[in-house]
């Protein structure tokens, strides 16, 4: 027999968007219950960089850093071009700041500013070379109190043994631990307090980066009084006269009827492992298998799929059906196998990326999102999209190379698994790889002619402000261009990935889900993957997947109370996690 129970909003997903829309209703007086599909809660967001992408925000007016909307719809209408949808992109850009105050004078929820951090286009109309990025502020632990054993874990491939690494300065202190008594010691600090919180609590407490915000977002909710149910996915959509009253939920081994009188918001997190979507909408992945992504397993397209059987329609025309992002994949052995997400290595002077053929086809130091691009461009059709980051020994031991870290951590553990290939020369290194080996020394030979001077002519190395964010500051006169000279010499293959998926189901300015005539369905909302990206397929800087989740899941909460009376008191029943 189903069980009844009725609320005001309910939840599908506990990420950014999920958890936004959640807190900002219960604040604004609804009675909320999240159901998260997952045994933990935090989603892809929790295993994310926590970066929030928010022209005009707070934190950069505060930091005298000079933005405007009219500035931000320019570089948006640049970046989405035919893509635009200017209703969708005016809300955002009005209610995104509102809602980092909402949340950073409401909730637990805090930031801090990456003034430096670049638009990744940032010399297209109306970009900015800095101020629109921000992070979540680190967050220690204990404040979730037992609730912590429920958090989703990082993403193991980006920690070093076990401890999350914070972005900035504090990356930087990893990268120079062998050459800084500063940058040694510091590091030594976090080692020593990390390995205190393994012995008193079985885990690191000091959260950084998505973890925090996860963390932050839950904290907020729990203090409300939000239940989040855990290994409870949303099975089907409860439709009445053509609106949604609510949903059928699974729930320790039974079904419960949760009667959503506000509505529904779903934010299940995308497609990016549901095989069937990926076969149809990637085009390097022609059997929906070739492509790694370091999502959560549980993020197989469930929301869109409920939205599609209420009527609502999932968006198919964007050049680009997910954020891509060029991975390794990470032996672990035992026949496990791990996914890194490559960020920032590209962009270090002395590495290079190649096809098989042995050329470059890109500027290292561009986006991930745009290097992915670049990738499928240089793929002969049939041929596996796949390229190799190139590098020295004395460049990998400065600044590591994807899953392999930097020195004084040994090498032999990567070499013995295959995930790094070495070669005395790099005529050797290519036969290794399966490369070209002439053409690979010559275009080594060609990029070292112009690199020992910081230049390349070639791509454009180090020409935007994003690309020399990335780079290494202590290099002069290029932070991106160094030359590949001393043996032994480094592969380590790529493939292509994504920090989420863009094609969602279709929604208006108010985050509710459009159906096939273009008109709202009532009752039902979307935030995060769940939405189609407001981008249009394009990726204009970091953050543009949790700052427009953060946003929709807060103008979702807003619509729906807005029809309230009055603001509620906290209810009566109580439901627990």
């Amino acid at each position: 027999m189903t069980e009844t129970i009725s609320c005001d909003v309910l939840v599908a997903g506990s990420g950014a968007g999920g958890l936004a829309a959640a807190v900002t209703a219960r604040k604004l007086g609804l009675d909320v219950i999240v159901a998260e599909k997952a045994a933990v809660f935090g989603g892809t967001t929790a295993r994310s960089g926590g970066w929030l992408w928010i022209p005009g925000n707070p934190l950069a007016r505060e930091a005298g850093i000079e933005d405007s909307a009219e500035a931000a719809r320019r570089y948006l209408a640049h970046e989405a071009g035919n893509h635009f949808d200017a209703a969708r992109i005016d809300a955002f850009l009005a209610a995104g700041p509102e809602m980092v105050d909402f949340f950073r004078r409401e909730t637990a929820v805090q930031f801090v500013l990456g003034p430096q951090f670049s638009d990744y286009h940032p010399d297209a109309p109306g970009g900015l070379p800095g101020g629109r990025s921000i992070c979540a502020a680190p967050f220690h632990a204990r404040a979730l109190g037992a609730h912590v054993r429920d958090l989703r874990p990082p993403l193991a491939e980006i920690t070093f043994l076990g401890m999350m690494i914070g972005s900035g300065a504090e990356l930087l202190h990893f990268f120079n631990v062998t050459r800084s008594p500063i940058s040694a010691a510091y590091v030594a600090r976090l080692l020593a307090r990390y390995g205190r919180d393994r012995l008193l609590h079985g885990r690191g407490m000091r959260l950084t980066n998505g973890n925090a915000l996860a963390a932050r977002l839950a904290k907020s909710a729990f203090d409300l009084g939000v239940p989040i149910w855990l290994s409870s996915p949303v099975t089907g959509l409860i439709v009445e006269d053509g609106a949604v009253r609510g949903a059928i939920v699974a729930r320790a081994g039974g079904k419960i009827a949760v009667r959503a009188r506000r509505g529904v918001v779903l934010a299940c997190g995308g497609f990016p492992h549901d095989i069937a979507r990926r076969r149809r909408l990637f085009p390097h992945a022609p059997t929906g298998t070739e492509h790694f992504s370091p999502a959560p397993a549980e993020n197989t397209g469930d929301g869109i799929t409920l939205g599609e059987a209420a009527g609502g329609v999932l968006t198919l025309d964007l050049p680009n059906a997910a954020a891509w992002v060029p991975v390794s994949r990470v032996p672990h052995g035992n026949g496990r196998e791990g996914v890194f997400p490559h960020f920032i290595d590209r962009a270090k002077p002395g590495v290079i990326a190649v096809t098989r053929a042995g050329r470059r086809f890109v500027n290292e130091s561009d986006s991930y999102h745009d290097f992915v691009q670049a990738m499928q461009r240089a793929t002969a059709p049939g041929e596996e999209c796949a390229a190799f980051l190139i590098a020295d020994h004395p460049t990998l031991r400065h600044y590591g190379l994807g899953f392999a870290k930097p020195a004084p951590v040994p090498l032999s553990s990567y070499l013995r698994s295959g995930y790094l290939l070495r070669g005395a020369t790099l005529g050797e290194l290519a036969e290794r790889a399966g490369i070209d080996p002439a053409a690979l020394v010559a275009t080594v030979a060609r990029y070292n002619e112009a690199a020992v001077r910081g230049e390349d002519p070639e791509f454009g190395r180090g020409r935007s402000a994003y690309n020399r964010y990335l780079g290494d500051p202590a290099r002069k006169p290029n932070p991106c261009v160094g030359p590949i000279t001393t043996g032994p010499f480094y592969a380590l293959k790529l493939v292509p990935g994504d920090l989420g998926t863009f094609a969602g189901l279709q929604g208006d300015a108010h985050a509710r889900v459009l159906g096939a005539d273009g008109a709202p369905i009532a009752g039902l909302y979307a935030a995060g993957n769940d939405l189609t990206s407001i981008m249009g397929g394009n990726y204009p800087g970091g953050g543009i997947t949790l700052g427009p989740a953060m946003t929709f899941g807060f103008i979702a909460a807003r619509h729906m109370a807005g029809v309230a009376a009055e603001k509620r008191p906290a209810p009566d029943r109580t439901v627990t996690a």
